[in-house]
């Protein structure tokens, strides 16, 4: 397959890798993500002077994956050269380099942080009642937690939909909902329980740390991860401390805070200097 050089195509950031793949027949090959000066670029071969990992694609377009992850949406250029007697195509501009053809490429959103789009106000015990009680009990997850989350995440609007793509009640994510079987992420009660299972599943991997629990379920495990904690998105620091401030609301609404003595107040605790 011929392109005429230096025309330029609009893509998705998936469909790049397959270009790097010209005139190929359908079958798994490697490209190479190289990263450089704190730049990254694409490549049918190591770039000398990069940090290059292969990452195994499809020829068909359909079936490459995303390489370049959350860049927004860019324009670049893709290049050929000459290297150990092999056309090598690239994108980033090498000593012998000529331009083959440019591009407009639109990787994917970046981490679904979002701040919630429910505000910190008075407990709401009466959304929802039966759907929280039932999920809680089911998973084992605080209802009051649940309830916190919920109150962030929608303000228990459940045809609430976020810019990020959440749905629902529980504001689940597309892949959140395929993991969990929900057949409609509108359905409070399937939202509810849906978010329980997930609370549950994350609970399991952060012990009793909700911090890290609510960065993770706004943000994602793999920001959390990366950052070793509450990943440094205004969104996600906003959201952790709206979810906090939530859940002591609801346990006390619920009865459930911990006690504290009666007609007391704090007192600092004593430095050596005292």
């Amino acid at each position: 397959m011929s392109r005429s050089p230096a025309r330029r195509i609009l893509l998705h950031g998936p469909l790049l890798a397959g270009l790097l793949l010209p005139g190929a027949a359908a079958e798994a090959r490697s490209v190479y993500r190289c990263v450089r000066d704190g730049t990254v670029s694409l490549s049918t071969a190591p770039e000398p002077g990069s940090l290059c990992e292969a990452k195994t694609v499809q020829d068909e377009a359909g079936k490459a994956p995303n390489l370049w992850g959350s860049m927004g949406v860019f324009s670049g250029t893709l290049y050929q050269r000459q290297q150990d007697g092999v056309t090598v195509y690239g994108t980033r501009n090498l000593p012998g380099s000529t331009v083959y053809l440019h591009f407009t490429v639109a990787t994917p959103p970046g981490e679904p942080a979002h701040p919630g789009l429910g505000k910190v106000g008075k407990p709401r015990l009466d959304m929802f009642a039966g759907q929280f009680r039932a999920a809680a009990k089911a998973t084992g997850v605080d209802e009051a937690w649940l309830r916190a989350i919920a109150h962030a995440e929608s303000g228990f609007d459940p045809l609430a939909l976020s810019p990020k793509g959440a749905q629902g009640v529980m504001q689940l994510m597309p892949e959140v909902v395929l993991e969990y079987g929900v057949r409609d992420p509108f359905s409070p009660g399937e939202s509810i329980n849906a978010g329980a299972r997930h609370l549950k599943w994350l609970s399991g991997r952060y012990g009793a740390d909700r911090v890290r629990i609510a960065a993770a379920y706004n943000a994602g495990v793999g920001a959390v991860q990366r950052y070793g904690g509450v990943p440094p998105y205004p969104e996600t620091r906003e959201y952790v401390d709206k979810v906090q401030a939530l859940y002591q609301a609801y346990r006390k609404a619920l009865g459930t805070a911990p006690l504290t003595p009666a007609n007391s107040r704090p007192v600092a605790p004593r430095t050596a200097a005292d």
